[in-house]
């Protein structure tokens, strides 16, 4: 069978991520390639005690159909947690529940881009977003990172020179990969760019709740009193990835195209998961449950970080993270990265190369990205010692 595939996948190639991930499974591997929350920060035992008192008492619910928009006790939930913690929900804005942060770009992509439009991106910048815009036939235009966030002047530069920018990408928390936080002020000329260009913004935050040092940056939604933001939260790095709850608020006019087109995608998202993180927002000590967690990854980070003072410094350089699952770790002059991966990997040790994470990959890098995370921390001990050697 000759096969003929859509114009729009033929030049997709899986996640690199994905494909290092792989290897984790194998046994003896090291998994620093890996994104996922530290398992010890599950709530097993209150998660397995909200879903039988849910099925208990309203099973029905929980396997029914329900409306796309999502579960409305949630939705009223989070809106007021946004609108309170936050101040990022506002007169015209509307919330619904996705499937996952990552629903959120792929539909933000669908409702606002055509083919050929711009999208400005961080560089380096989260290769599942970056896949998604692909995926639509987008042009992607990398802007540099600096410590405090986007080179504005790059990012002035993009908004002169290119055509049909759509949006603005950004993750302002401990950013996937480089695991840097954007600035109050660079938040504020980023919106500012913006409203003067004319384009919308898509700021991710799945990592702003698991900060474990410093203090909280409000997000750029919280300044957006023109309905140029779209916000994409999520319960994965706070209560549980494979439950895949996540929430985006919008202005209401852009909400209502994102909702028709994640009807025809996937009707709605999982509604017992809705019913369980609602329950355990409003039922158990949900502030409790986040200092526990970030307790975990203050200890796991800090070790981390101190293992690679330790036995890579100097000839890795890297900024100190204040929160996030992730280091963005620099070679020195000299060091081939691609080689430096495989031969990690050879000793049983898996990173994701830095090139993965840009607009365009064959781009020469010399970083890569570490996760703390998942692994033990008798395999962060053992791993950092093998990477330095």
């Amino acid at each position: 069978m000759n096969y003929h595939f859509a114009d729009r996948v033929l030049t997709l190639q899986p996640s690199a991520i994905r494909e290092i991930l792989k290897f984790t499974s194998f046994p003896g591997i090291i998994p620093f390639a890996a994104g996922n929350p530290a398992p010890e920060a599950f709530p097993v035992a209150q998660i397995a005690e909200i879903t039988a008192n849910i099925f208990r008492e309203r099973p029905v619910e929980a396997l029914q159909y329900s409306v796309t928009e999502g579960y409305m006790p949630l939705r009223d939930r989070l809106k007021r947690h946004m609108a309170e913690k936050h101040g990022a929900f506002r007169r015209g804005d509307e919330l619904i529940i996705t499937s996952g942060a990552q629903q959120v770009m792929e539909l933000t992509a669908k409702t606002l881009c055509n083919e050929g439009d711009v999208i400005l991106c961080e560089a380096p910048s989260f290769i599942g977003s970056l896949n998604a815009f692909r995926s639509f036939n987008a042009r992607l235009c990398g802007i540099p990172l600096q410590p405090d966030g986007m080179d504005l002047e790059a990012l002035k530069t993009a908004l002169q020179r290119e055509k049909n920018v759509r949006f603005i990408y950004v993750i302002p928390n401990f950013q996937n990969p480089a695991g840097i936080t954007t600035s109050l002020e660079k938040r504020r000329e980023i919106y500012r760019l913006a409203k003067r260009f004319d384009v919308m913004i898509l700021e991710d935050n799945p990592y702003g709740d698991i900060r474990f040092s410093g203090e909280d940056i409000p997000p750029i939604k919280s300044l957006d009193e023109d309905g140029i933001v779209v916000y994409a939260g999520s319960f994965s790095k706070i209560l549980s990835p494979g439950m895949r709850v996540g929430w985006c608020v919008a202005p209401a006019e852009v909400c209502a195209k994102i909702i028709v087109c994640k009807q025809v995608s996937d009707v709605h998202s999982n509604i017992l998961a809705q019913l369980i993180a609602d329950e355990f927002m409003g039922k158990t000590d949900f502030q409790g449950h986040l200092t526990r967690i970030r307790d975990i990854y203050r200890r796991k980070a800090t070790l981390a970080m101190k293992l690679i003072d330790r036995h890579l410094c100097p000839r890795v350089s890297y900024n100190p993270v204040e929160g996030g699952l992730f280091i963005w770790c620099k070679l020195s002059e000299g060091i081939n990265m691609p080689d430096f991966c495989r031969k990690a990997l050879e000793n049983r040790i898996a990173v994701v190369p830095g090139n993965a994470f840009l607009v365009d990959e064959s781009e020469p890098c010399d970083s890569f990205r570490i996760n703390f995370s998942t692994p033990t921390e008798k395999q962060l001990i053992v791993g950092m010692e093998v990477l330095g050697k």
